[in-house]
C-alpha cells in the first residue's frame, strides 16, 4: 500500500466523500457504489470457480509430473 494512504484517517475520508457528494450529487455516488458492489459480487463469483476447478483437478493431472 502506496505510504500516503495509510496516513489518511477517518476525518480524511469523510472530507472526501462530502467533497465528491457536493462535486458529483447522490445518484452518481450510489451508482459508483452499486458498480462496485457488483463488480466484488462477480470477482468473489470467479474466485470461488477456479477454487473449486483446482479442488476438483485430479493430482496425477498436474503439469510438471511425468
Amino acid at each position: 500500500m502506496p505510504s500516503f494512504l495509510s496516513n489518511i484517517g477517518p476525518t480524511e475520508l469523510i472530507i472526501v466523500f462530502a467533497i465528491l457528494f457536493l462535486i458529483f450529487g447522490r445518484k452518481v455516488l450510489m451508482g459508483f457504489g452499486r458498480t462496485g458492489g457488483e463488480t466484488l459480487k462477480e470477482i468473489k463469483k470467479i474466485k470461488k470457480n477456479i477454487v473449486e476447478a483446482v479442488e476438483d483437478e485430479p493430482a496425477g493431472n498436474q503439469k510438471g509430473e511425468s
